[in-house]
């Protein structure tokens, strides 16, 4: 029986850029940074002791590594209690923003990380 999801593997162009951009603009920390046999992978998440991480590995890498992987950039949701001012703080950042839109389950943007890669955000309010 599964239990949670740990980790979400995102594959790269650029994991220096990605970790940056991860990091400085949406304000997420590292939590490890490994090397080992070839293969290097950045670990990410919104704060300390998140329950899952966004794993950050080098597209090129993991295609020659293990061709048949689906190097696809996984359709990612994210929550948020400050969603108005994310909203705002990431447009200032000068990230790709969608507008608003409300669906049935709540208030819904999308952003684009450094890659074009785009996630969306819930509004899960106060």
């Amino acid at each position: 029986m599964f239990t949670k999801v740990g980790q979400i593997m995102l594959y790269v162009e650029n994991q220096d850029e990605a970790k940056l951009f991860w990091t400085e603009k949406l304000g997420f920390v590292v939590t490890a940074r490994e090397e080992m046999e070839g293969m290097k992978w950045i670990e990410v998440a919104p704060q300390e002791g998140a329950e899952t991480t966004i794993v950050l590995h080098d597209k090129e890498v993991v295609s020659k590594m293990s061709p048949g992987v689906n190097l696809d950039t996984p359709s990612l949701m994210f929550y948020t209690k400050d969603f108005d001012q994310l909203h705002s703080d990431l447009k200032n950042k000068e990230i790709t923003v969608g507008e608003i839109v409300g669906m049935p389950s709540g208030r819904v943007f999308n952003f684009a990380d450094n890659e074009n890669n785009y996630f969306a955000v819930m509004d899960q309010g106060e």
